[in-house]
């Protein structure tokens, strides 16, 4: 069964759970241009390290709960290094330093170097992802992006149903392949039974836009906030620091 993940009160209380979504958001965008934009290995070691810190310093992550969310990025990271080691064009420089080589496996310097910085973007971008995630409340986005970045109601708010409606398709696939299962149909997976959880989906979509129009969303009429949204020190301390870090990994690079 699909859950999501439910913030602790001390992740929410913290500097980062209380700085705004979208400055949180901005950081971790320009970390990632800045990691797209280099191939040495040691801005992206700063990044990770940073990020890892802000989590579990600026976000009272608990090391293990981080470590849980982080753990398919790494196996995934784990991957790419492989592959881009063992079937890296590099291996095919005759010219290249040989680190492996025994039958066909050829193993060169470059290849193992491009494989290594690949792995570490990806866990320094998804360390990143993780500390936003533990640390936002989906709701909280969505109120910044309608307050702060003007985007419509109707999409940010259609969005934020769209994610909350996720464990109810992981209850209603559950429920389906129950009723399958009594009529002697079996517990597989099967067209009808694929069919069936996009009628379900589609009901359930129909049903929100039914609701959202009926409490005025997206009509042009001024609406009151419930929960306003506001600039805090906060948000200047998150912007510094990842405004300092991404220009250490800058000059790291140099």
């Amino acid at each position: 069964m699909i859950v999501l993940p439910e913030l602790d009160v001390r992740q929410l209380a913290s500097p980062m759970g209380r700085a705004s979504p979208l400055t949180k958001l901005a950081v971790g965008l320009a970390w990632l241009a800045g990691l797209v934009a280099t191939t040495d290995p040691r801005p992206t070691v700063v990044l990770l390290v940073a990020g890892v810190a802000a989590a579990t310093g600026l976000g009272r992550v608990p090391v293990g709960r981080f470590a849980r969310a982080w753990l398919p990025f790494v196996v995934a990271a784990g991957g790419v290094v492989l592959v881009n080691t063992v079937f890296g064009a590099a291996n095919a420089d005759a010219a290249a330093r040989v680190i492996l080589e025994g039958g066909p496996l050829r193993v060169t310097e470059p290849a193992l170097a491009t494989g290594l910085v690949l792995g570490l973007r990806i866990l320094a971008i998804a360390g990143v992802g993780v500390a936003f995630a533990q640390t936002t409340e989906a709701t909280a986005l969505a109120d910044a992006l309608v307050q702060q970045a003007r985007l419509p109601d109707r999409f940010a708010y259609g969005a934020l149903a769209a994610y909350q409606a996720v464990p109810r398709l992981s209850l209603d696939l559950v429920t389906l392949r129950e009723a399958r299962r009594t009529r002697g149909l079996g517990r597989g997976w099967s067209a009808g039974l694929l069919l069936a959880l996009l009628v379900l989906a589609l009901r359930h979509a129909e049903r929100l836009a039914l609701a959202m129009d009926a409490r005025g969303f997206d009509a042009g009429i001024p609406r009151s906030r419930f929960r306003p949204v506001r600039r805090r020190r906060e948000d200047a301390l998150i912007a510094a620091l990842g405004a300092a870090a991404l220009a250490v990994a800058i000059l790291a690079a140099r």
